[in-house]
């Protein structure tokens, strides 16, 4: 499980250093990250992506220049 627990950390990482331009490309990244990070931790796809979503629009408001 903990092989799983850094793999989902490292793509996860990868997403969101992708964080997109727009609002919708934000939306989408966030929520793809956060959606792939629960289906290899088998926890809720959508409250991954919900949660990826916003932590992705979070980040990018809150950090402009690193999006």
């Amino acid at each position: 499980m903990r092989a799983h627990s850094l793999i989902a950390a490292l793509l996860l990482c990868g997403f969101v250093t992708a964080c997109g331009d727009t609002t919708g490309e934000r939306i989408v990244y966030g929520g793809g990250a956060g959606a792939l990070g629960a289906a290899i931790l088998d926890a809720n796809l959508v409250t991954g992506a919900a949660v990826g979503v916003a932590a992705n629009l979070v980040y990018c408001e809150q950090n402009p220049r690193k999006c």
